[in-house]
Order: structure tokens, then C-alpha cells, then sequence
């Protein structure tokens, strides 16, 4: 990744060109840092010469360089064909299904946009009774101004799928449910059914995200949940992912990749994240090192999981203390800024990339670094401990 002084890697943005009846993607560039990714957008938008349409790529040079010059250099006028230094992101040609995207504030959705902005194609998967109001958005063009790309154009989803990862097949839907409100006027949306469909619309898939999870009771303590409660965050935060992986793998590309959205709580005790949650949570992360061994060796897919901080997401409000949480890792995470969606959108790219072809089984962290600390140091114990701070 990219730092201010020193250049990172670059990701192909999609320009969408569309027609009445498909989408189809040129691919642009953009270099992506490490600090702030929208900065590094406007930069290249306002000083860069380099056609959108004209790929470029980059090489490293050994020996002790100024960074800042280099890239300057390379992005003015008289250098349009010049390489950058770094190494590319590029998934064009690919195609991405998210499973779990609902609005345009989650981890879901920033991970789309950086696999779109790496040429990636879009699919996703909305929860069957947010559907409509999702679907109502995009056309409204309320998610216009995130939807944003690096190039100025806009994240175009090809097709969006209902889905409830709940349910593996029809036979599985209970009546209530087939005849509750929120699901009348879909169909085909139990996990089988949306494998099928992607399979009759497009073929194959290339990338898969797992970006769901639901706790009934999350915020009761362990020993206060019910049996119900607790299989049914089991089913909903980890079991289907195991389901979505099952039925896509057959129509993932061979060396395609897989990713899941994991928290510190499946190894660290997180009071108020509860219901059954954290337990949901480690299966997720066992689950991923099994199905990297027999997704890897059935189907030459890997499966990464990635442990991201907290987010001011709508579903992370429901727990009730996710500005607490966020200010917590704030004060005690190496790195003291807030995480922001488009750092963990910017590390599923790379794990879904072929920079990462040898990388499977793993659990990567984001979250500015607090799975390394043992304590809280804000904790009034270190109040006579010289501890530093971050420069403001």
C-alpha cells in the first residue's frame, strides 16, 4: 500500500459504458495511499494527463529515491506512457458477487467500489426486505455522490439479486416467511436459487464476498441467550457463508477468490457483543482456514476472512455502542485515527487480486492494529506511563 511519501499500488477505475440491456467496462487508473484514498483521487484527477482508457503500469527502480518527485514526474503531461512505480491491482475482466449489500455504508459497499475501481464487474446480493428501498435509491440517485470512483464516474452495479442467506433452497422457507409482506413480490432468492441465476445470467464469478451477519439477541450476554437466538446468529453470520461458498464454488473461476468480514471479538472478549455473536464469529474464521483447504483443492479458489475495526455502520448501530467501540480503538490501536471503510474496501482488492495468489487461509487484520494490544492503554493505571501519542 501507498504512503505519502512513498507510492503504492494503482487500481484500474471501470468507466461504464451502458446499453439498454448490458454494461460494459473500459478501465481507467488510480493510485490508492494508505492515508486518505479520496486525497490521492483528486490529486490524480486534477494533475494527471493519463487516458482513462489507456492502462499503464508500473516498475520499481532500486536505490533511495525521492517518491513524491517520481510520481510528479510521471503524471505530468510530457510523461502520458510513462510507468509508475508500484505494482498494479487490476481485476478487469473479473466479476465480484457481494452478498450483503444493503446501502451505501457498510464494509459491503466499499469493497465494491474498490473492486469496481480495480475494473472489477458488480454483482450483489440485498437482503430480500431491503430490496425495494435499495433498489429505489439507486435509481433515485441518492448513493450518486458514494458511488463515486476514482476516475470521477460513477460504480455501476450490473445486477442486483435478492437474497437471504438464511435459506439454501425453497424447501427450507418456512410459510410464515413465504407469505410475510417483506417477501412478497420476490422470487428465486434462497442461496441456490441466486447461484442458478448468476449462473444463467453471466456463467461464472471470479470473486465472492461475504459481507453479512445478524444476531437476534445480540445484545444480550452469552448467558442470557437463548438456543434460538444462538443458532440463528450461527446461521445467519457464518453457516451461510459456508452455503454461498458450496453452491458458487462450482461456477468460480479456477484461481478465483473468496472473502468473508470477521471481527476481534471471535477471539477477544467484547462485552455488549453478544447473543451468540463472537461464537458466530470464530466459527466464521475456522470455517474459512477448513473451506481454504477444500475450496483450494477442489476448485482452486482461495478463502480469506478479513478482521475488520469498527465501522459507524447502520447495522453496527444496532448494537447500541459502536461510537464507544470506535473511540476505544481510537485511543488504543498503534495507529490512532478512525478506520475508514475504504481501507478495508482497499484490502479485499488486493486479497482479491493476483498479487495475492499465494495467500489463502488467512485472516487478515484491518483495524489500525488493536488485535496486537494487550491492554487498554487509556486505562487510568498507565496514567504515570510516558506513553505516546499521536501527532495531531
Amino acid at each position: 500500500m501507498a504512503t505519502t511519501t512513498t507510492p503504492g499500488s494503482h487500481m484500474a477505475a471501470v468507466k461504464p459504458c451502458i446499453s439498454s440491456s448490458r454494461r460494459t467496462y473500459t478501465s481507467g487508473t488510480a493510485n490508492f495511499g494508505t492515508n486518505s484514498e479520496v486525497g490521492v483521487w483528486r490529486r490524480l484527477k486534477s494533475s494527471s494527463h493519463i487516458s482513462a482508457t489507456q492502462p499503464f503500469f508500473q516498475s520499481f527502480k532500486s536505490g533511495h529515491t525521492k517518491s513524491v518527485k517520481a510520481v510528479n514526474r510521471a503524471m505530468s503531461g510530457a510523461a502520458e506512457n510513462s510507468p509508475l512505480p508500484g505494482l498494479p491491482i487490476d481485476l478487469r475482466g473479473k466479476r465480484a458477487f457481494i452478498a450483503g449489500v444493503a446501502d451505501d455504508h457498510g464494509y459491503g459497499w466499499a469493497i465494491a467500489k474498490s473492486l469496481a475501481a480495480a475494473g472489477a464487474e458488480i454483482l450483489v446480493g440485498t437482503w430480500v426486505p431491503a430490496l425495494n428501498i435499495f433498489e429505489s435509491s439507486l435509481r433515485r440517485g441518492k448513493f450518486d455522490e458514494s458511488r463515486k470512483l476514482p476516475d470521477g464516474s460513477l460504480m455501476e452495479i450490473t445486477k442486483v439479486y435478492p437474497l437471504d442467506a438464511v435459506y439454501d433452497d425453497p424447501e427450507d422457507v418456512p410459510e410464515d416467511v413465504k407469505s410475510n409482506k417483506r417477501y412478497l413480490g420476490s422470487s428465486n432468492w434462497t442461496v441456490k436459487e441466486v447461484v442458478e441465476s448468476v449462473k444463467q445470467d453471466f456463467g461464472s464469478i471470479d470473486i465472492l464476498v461475504h459481507s453479512l451477519a445478524n444476531g437476534p439477541e445480540v445484545t444480550k450476554p452469552l448467558l442470557e441467550t437463548s438456543r434460538y437466538g444462538y443458532l440463528a446468529a450461527i446461521s445467519a453470520s457464518s453457516y451461510s457463508y459456508v452455503s454461498l461458498l458450496k453452491h458458487f464454488a462450482p461456477i468460480i473461476n479456477p484461481g478465483g477468490a473468496s472473502i468473508s468480514l470477521t471481527y476481534i471479538a471471535s477471539e477477544r472478549i467484547i462485552p455488549g457483543y453478544g447473543g451468540g455473536m463472537s461464537s458466530a464469529k470464530a466459527a466464521l474464521e475456522s470455517d474459512t482456514r477448513v473451506l481454504a483447504f477444500e475450496a483450494g483443492r477442489k476448485h482452486n479458489v482461495r478463502v480469506n476472512a478479513i478482521s475488520a475495526g469498527p465501522l459507524r455502520s447502520r447495522a453496527a448501530k444496532a448494537i447500541g455502542f459502536i461510537d464507544m467501540m470506535i473511540d476505544y480503538s481510537s485511543e488504543n490501536a498503534p495507529l490512532q485515527k478512525e478506520l475508514s471503510a475504504e481501507e478495508v474496501g482497499n484490502a479485499a482488492a488486493f486479497l482479491s487480486s493476483p498479487l495475492a495468489s499465494a495467500i489463502t487461509g488467512t485472516v487478515l487484520y484491518v483495524d489500525n492494529g488493536l488485535n496486537a494490544m494487550g491492554v487498554g492503554v487509556d486505562s487510568p493505571v498507565f496514567e504515570n506511563l510516558d506513553i505516546p501519542k499521536a501527532a495531531k
